[in-house]
């Protein structure tokens, strides 16, 4: 029976997915996609749950399931999400606990957020290459000259190139593939788009955040970097040695 449940959806989350099955530990995997779900190992040990919950679907799933543990290994940026599973382990009284990834050292233009980011955009009319992902749409839609000027690096997952394309981007400008990127392939995407601007988040170097700054240094172009929300929490070492304590 799983007493353990993980928010994934994340190169973390997988790998504590992984632990999990290696370790015969009995665990339910919360993703909000499919894509998600099918980058999950097949494991006995596994009850893969696909589909986004909102604050009182993660309370009920919480209380039908009678779930001791929560890891929340979503998103550094997924603040909503964290935010209501945060709060419903505290309305049901249970164990949370929040995987944090390692900071890198940043480089370039370092903005807060995605208003100061389209403002930078803005302010000038260079090619640029976006790999913030399919989220982030509205927010590229809006800025100058965005079709004519923005690239998209997104998932291959169904139905992504489509959703680009019905916010006007022409499919020449969306680049499919899954990451993390080496710096070659990095240097690849920026070659053939004519990037001036490499725009990241703070992905951390499960991200591959330091092959983005390597490999825009070596062209010569200018990176651009949005930090991830400040926030507390235990590393992936910690959550693995939480599980194996809660296991027992």
């Amino acid at each position: 029976m799983c007493k353990l449940l993980i928010f994934g959806g994340t190169t973390e989350g997988r790998e504590l997915a992984e632990f999990c099955s290696e370790n015969r530990i009995h665990t339910c995997i919360s993703v909000t996609t499919d894509y998600g779900a099918e980058l999950l190992p097949q494991s006995p040990f596994l009850n893969v749950l696909n589909g986004r919950l909102d604050y009182f679907e993660i309370i009920r799933l919480i209380t039908e399931n009678n779930f001791s543990t929560v890891i929340d290994a979503t998103h550094p940026y997924a603040v909503l999400a964290t935010e209501n599973i945060r709060s419903a382990c505290d309305k049901t009284g249970i164990k949370y606990y929040r995987l944090k990834r390692e900071s890198n050292q940043l480089f370039g233009t370092v903005l807060s957020n995605l208003d100061e980011l389209i403002e930078y955009l803005n302010g000038n009319n260079k090619t640029v290459l976006s790999t913030l992902g399919s989220k982030e749409l509205p927010v590229l839609s809006s800025v100058n000259n965005c079709f004519e000027r923005v690239w998209l690096r997104v998932l291959p997952a169904d139905g992504i190139a489509e959703l680009c394309e019905s916010y006007g981007f022409d499919r020449e400008k969306i680049i499919l593939g899954k990451g993390p990127f080496t710096t070659e392939q990095n240097i690849e995407h920026m070659r053939k788009s004519g990037a001036e601007i490499l725009v990241t988040k703070e992905s951390g170097a499960t991200g591959g955040y330091p092959e983005k700054a390597e490999s825009a240094q070596q062209l010569g172009i200018e990176l651009v970097t949005i930090k991830r929300p400040e926030e507390t929490g235990n590393t992936i070492d910690e959550i693995k040695e939480i599980i194996l304590r809660t296991s027992r």
